[in-house]
Parts: C-alpha cells; sequence; structure tokens
C-alpha cells in the first residue's frame, strides 16, 4: 500500500512506501487511565481524562513509537495549557512537544495550540478554549506533521544538521512514549486518544525527505523558535499573484507566522465597512492574525469604530497627508512630493508622522520613511533633535513601532531610543507581491543590535 504525506509549499511532497498502519491502539477510550502513569492533579470523570493544574502529567507505560499517527480529541479550560511529548521517556529528557494552548491572554502569545515547541511555534489557535478538537500528530521518517481538525498547522522535516541551543538540545527525532503535561491553571480534557504505528520508510524515502529540508545552520527563523521569540510578520499584503493559499504553504514550510492586512481607504481596494466585513469573513478561519492596513489620513471616518475593532489590529503609515500648501501627497510617489525647501519639508514629515500617531489606531509602520530625493541622507535629515519629538509623541500615544524590512527603517538609533522609551515593537515586511517576503532579515538584525526581546514585541489581541 502507498500513501502520501504532502508537506511544505507545493512542491514538498513525499512518496513514502509501505505505509501500512500495523495498528490501531486506544490509550484512552473514556473508562480509565490505567494504560498510563498519573502524577499531579489527573483524574478520569464523566469518561473525560482531566489533567488540572501545572505539574499534573500521564505518561504512557510501555511506549516505544517511532512512526506514528498519535489522535485525540482534547478540549482545554479557562487558563488550561500544556504539551504533548512524543519521543520521550518517563523523565521528559527527550524529543518534541507539541503545545496545548487557546488562551488569547497568555503572556506567552505566541505558542498556540499546534505548536511544534521550539521548532515550528505558532501565534494563533485555530480553536477556542472549552471547544471540543481534534488534534493529529504524525511521524514518519524524518517528517513530522500536526493537524487540527483535520487541517495541516505544522509540517517540518527534521534535517540531518538541525540547529539547536543547548536548551533544546534533545529536541530530536528518535523513538519513545507519549506524555501529556499540564502547565496552566485550568485543565487539559480528554475523551479519546489512539495511535496508530506506521510502517519504518525505507532509506531511500528517508534521503527524499532530507533533501527538501532546509538548511538550520543558516536560517535565522529557527534561532528565533529555538530562543522563545515571538515569530511572526506583522504586515504581509496579499497582491502581486500572492494568495492565501500560497501564505498558508510557505508558512508552514518556512516557520513564519504572518499578520495579513487589506489596504483600507479611498482608492484603495477596500473602502467602506460592508467591504472590511465582506473581506474578515473570507479570512477568519485563516491561520493568520488579521491586521488592518489605514489610509490617508480620512480613514477614521471612513470606517466605523466598531468595524475596525473586528480586526486584531489596526496600522497605519504617515506616508498620505495634505502638505503645506494643501496638496494631498503620497510620499513614495517623486511626483507627488513638492519640496522647494528641504528642511521645511522635513519639519513638516515630523509634524505629520506626529499627527498621525494621534490617530486610533494600534501600530505606526513604514515609520520615519523619507521620499527619494532626501533618503540618501536619511540621518542627516533624522536629526537628535527630530529623534527626540518623534520618540516623545511615540511613547505618549502608546502605539509600537514597526521594524520594516522592505525599506529598512527606521535607524538603529532610532530603534535604541524607543526601546528606552519603552516602545512596543512589531516586524513587518510590506510586500509588494509574492516575490519579496523574505525572512525578515533587516528586523532580526536590529533586534540583535539594539537588544530587543519577546517583551519588547506588541501583542495582537487576537480573535477567531
Amino acid at each position: 500500500m502507498k500513501n502520501l504525506l504532502k508537506f511544505g509549499a507545493g512542491c514538498c511532497c513525499f512518496l513514502l512506501m509501505s505505509c501500512t498502519q500495523t495498528g490501531n491502539r486506544p490509550l484512552f477510550d473514556g473508562k480509565d487511565s490505567n494504560q498510563w502513569t498519573t502524577s499531579g492533579k489527573t483524574e478520569v470523570r464523566d469518561s473525560i481524562l482531566n489533567l488540572s493544574d501545572a505539574g499534573a502529567q500521564a505518561i504512557l507505560k510501555n511506549g516505544q513509537y517511532k512512526n506514528f499517527t498519535l489522535s485525540m480529541e482534547l478540549r482545554t479550560t479557562a487558563g488550561g495549557k500544556g504539551a504533548v511529548w512524543f519521543h520521550t521517556d518517563s523523565a521528559l529528557s527527550k524529543g518534541y512537544c507539541v503545545a496545548l494552548n487557546n488562551d488569547r491572554n497568555d503572556s506567552v502569545w505566541w505558542k498556540m495550540s499546534g505548536s511544534l515547541i521550539a521548532v515550528r511555534n505558532l501565534t494563533k489557535s485555530l480553536v477556542k478554549e472549552y471547544d471540543w478538537f481534534t488534534m493529529d500528530i504524525t511521524v514518519k521518517g524524518k517528517a513530522i506533521a500536526v493537524f487540527i481538525n483535520g487541517r495541516p498547522v505544522v509540517e517540518y522535516i527534521e534535517p540531518a544538521a538541525p540547529f539547536r541551543t543547548g536548551a533544546h538540545a534533545s529536541a530530536l527525532l528518535s523513538s519513545g512514549t507519549f506524555a501529556i503535561v499540564s502547565e496552566g491553571k485550568g485543565a487539559l480534557q480528554f475523551r479519546r486518544i489512539s495511535v496508530k504505528a506506521l510502517d519504518n520508510p525505507k532509506e531511500a524515502d528517508i534521503q527524499a525527505q532530507l533533501a527538501q529540508a532546509g538548511d538550520e545552520q543558516t536560517d535565522p527563523i529557527i534561532r528565533l523558535h529555538q530562543e522563545d521569540f515571538p515569530v511572526l510578520d506583522y504586515h504581509i499584503h496579499l497582491k502581486g499573484g500572492l494568495t492565501k493559499e500560497d501564505l498558508v504553504r510557505l508558512s508552514r514550510k518556512t516557520g513564519i507566522n504572518y499578520a495579513v492586512a487589506p489596504n483600507c481607504g479611498i482608492g484603495f481596494p477596500i473602502t467602506n465597512d460592508a467591504g472590511v466585513m465582506a473581506y474578515l469573513d473570507s479570512m477568519r478561519s485563516q491561520p493568520f492574525i488579521l491586521a488592518m492596513q489605514a489610509e490617508g489620513r480620512e480613514w477614521v471616518n471612513t470606517f466605523s469604530p466598531e468595524v475596525r475593532n473586528e480586526f486584531d489590529y489596526v496600522f497605519t503609515d504617515a506616508l498620505t497627508f495634505s502638505d503645506l500648501k494643501g496638496r494631498r501627497t503620497h510620499l513614495w510617489i517623486p511626483e507627488e512630493t513638492w519640496i522647494d525647501n528641504e528642511q521645511q519639508y522635513m519639519d513638516m514629515i515630523v509634524d505629520r508622522i506626529c499627527g498621525a500617531l494621534q490617530e486610533p489606531m494600534n501600530v505606526y509602520v513604514n515609520p520615519c520613511f523619507l521620499p527619494n530625493r532626501m533618503n540618501d541622507r536619511y540621518d542627516a535629515f533624522w536629526t537628535e533633535a527630530r529623534q527626540n519629538k518623534f520618540i516623545s509623541a511615540l511613547a505618549k500615544s502608546g502605539k509600537a513601532l514597526e521594524i520594516n524590512n522592505r525599506y529598512k527603517i527606521p535607524s538603529k538609533a532610532i530603534i535604541q531610543k524607543a526601546k528606552a522609551a519603552g516602545v512596543k515593537f512589531t516586524f513587518g515586511t510590506n510586500n509588494g507581491g509574492a516575490n519579496d517576503l523574505g525572512k525578515m532579515e533587516y528586523a532580526i538584525r536590529m533586534k540583535e543590535e539594539c537588544g530587543l526581546t519577546a517583551q519588547d514585541m506588541y501583542k495582537p489581541k487576537v480573535k477567531i
């Protein structure tokens, strides 16, 4: 018998030979937990296995699985979170773990249900607390897949030379048992747990998988996951041929989570509340955080507060405004930047930025952008006094600051001042199409040079 197990962005499709399921073993069927070694507040009540409060554990007795599909039906109660381990032992000293967490108020908001911890952390859960859902974890050769309610959320191939920090050195494929660990104040509840053992793949199939694996020794994204840093590009557009299906596949391949934003405002694709709601209805089931890019200074009156609040967050820039002579300016269009006196024009830009910061949005993006004519003297125009005026207004507004990958702005000096002032940050690409997404290289470099931590990053208020 032959099965296809598909991974990656379209091309990563592995033909796994002789993938016959050799067993279907119930591990919990609502009757008892005798197959598990339990500790902490663990009990079977009303045909449900409950692990309550931090420290409760259930470790499968006599479990020795290498290639398998582990399936479960479960839910989390308020504040309930934890993980499912595989290829582990009774001491949890090795193997991988998959997160169980649907608490959108959790301060660690970047390791939601389905995350392959420290390797493919997810910033959005597709289910809510108290909702029953299914989770399936499949390991076949070097490939790991996680499904939530039948939908793939993680597809990872462990390369021949995985990148692991000391804290995660044992997060490697081998073989072993399963474990469930509760880490929150609420409960993890299971109605059904079972496992299907799979035949070992042939060596040729494993080599085919490895040929598709990424080079983690040069990949900046795995390093962010390993150091427990949110891996989210907060500023992505579906344009230039890029579809939501493309982006979903790319996210699973690269390990980058995406926040997708439509352009909303006069002269842009969405111009009213009805357009916003139609867009959101088409996107709510997707694994993306949903942001709004508010365009022009009149956006505040174009869209109602109720509709704006349907997004997970709102961002805007200061690239569209009326200049000192009342002319509508799009700062990125040379024909619409009428510059008579550069210093005077620069002062106007700073004033327009400070004005935009008063608008009811969450993140200031494309920050401190200068028109082409002036951009080659960026640091000369952004003087200490102008930086201070901007940072003071930014900190007072409570808005987050984007570190923009497309334009490589703002400068390191501005980022350092913003950090010192307690400003939160986002990483944003602002792509023009499907071919310029990148891996947030500039933002990651600024993170390293400016010492940004996970606590410095803006937390979206994610809805589903």
